[in-house]
């Protein structure tokens, strides 16, 4: 039987600010050096970090702006909170660690401009989510601790509405599932065997309702 962790999501998604973060990959990208180099400076507490409870280093935009300018490094425009193309969020729970990696790089080849993270399980998943309050959540379905129906109840809480939208990904799954899905706001199921182009277009659309409604 698996035990989960008790996390009081309440809490947690009460608690996250609205400052964006940023992983080691985007920030090698931004300031074109490798990705172990950017993990070098947060370890050795050059650059002010944190590390998630799945072990992803992780940096507060200001912080790494402020990095940028004690070395005399040019700033970025996408690290401006006022920039009109901001970094979103997205967050894939995905427990299969080769299918996570080529989603990541099928979203890095696109033109879309997210910040991926990526956790192995639905508890994972809840934490991550509580803490980036992302804009796009990617769920597969079949996860080792919770399903994607129990996940979204945890988010869906009384009085809560849940501020991103999710897109299920599946091998298969029954249908009385998928109907459970929907009625809880879930407007997308893509099937794995449709490839990443099918999840990464998803994805996009999905940013784009969220834009159209603002």
């Amino acid at each position: 039987m698996y035990i989960g962790r008790i996390i009081d999501i309440s809490a947690i998604m009460d608690s996250v600010k609205s400052s964006r973060f940023l992983g080691t990959l985007r920030i090698a990208r931004l300031c074109q050096v490798t990705p172990a180099t950017v993990a070098h400076w947060i370890d050795q507490g050059y650059l002010k970090g944190h590390r998630t409870p799945t072990g992803h280093r992780r940096v507060e935009t200001d912080d790494l702006a402020a990095f940028l300018r004690e070395h005399g490094m040019p700033v970025p425009p996408e690290l401006d909170r006022e920039s009109p193309e901001p970094q979103e969020a997205v967050v894939v729970v995905e427990d299969d660690p080769s299918y996570g990696k080529m989603l990541q790089r099928a979203v890095q080849a696109s033109e879309l401009k997210v910040d991926l993270t990526v956790a192995p399980t639905g508890m994972d998943g809840l934490m991550e989510i509580g803490r980036v309050q992302p804009a796009v959540i990617v769920l597969d379905y079949s996860l080792p601790d919770l399903n994607a129906t129990q996940v979204i109840q945890r988010l869906l809480e009384p009085g809560r509405q849940l501020d991103a939208e999710v897109i299920v990904v599946t091998g298969r799954m029954p249908e009385a599932a998928a109907v459970a899905l929907r009625q809880m706001g879930v407007k997308v199921i893509v099937n794995k065997i449709d490839g990443m182009q099918a999840v990464v277009d998803a994805m996009r659309q999905a940013l784009q309702r969220r834009q159209q409604a603002a």
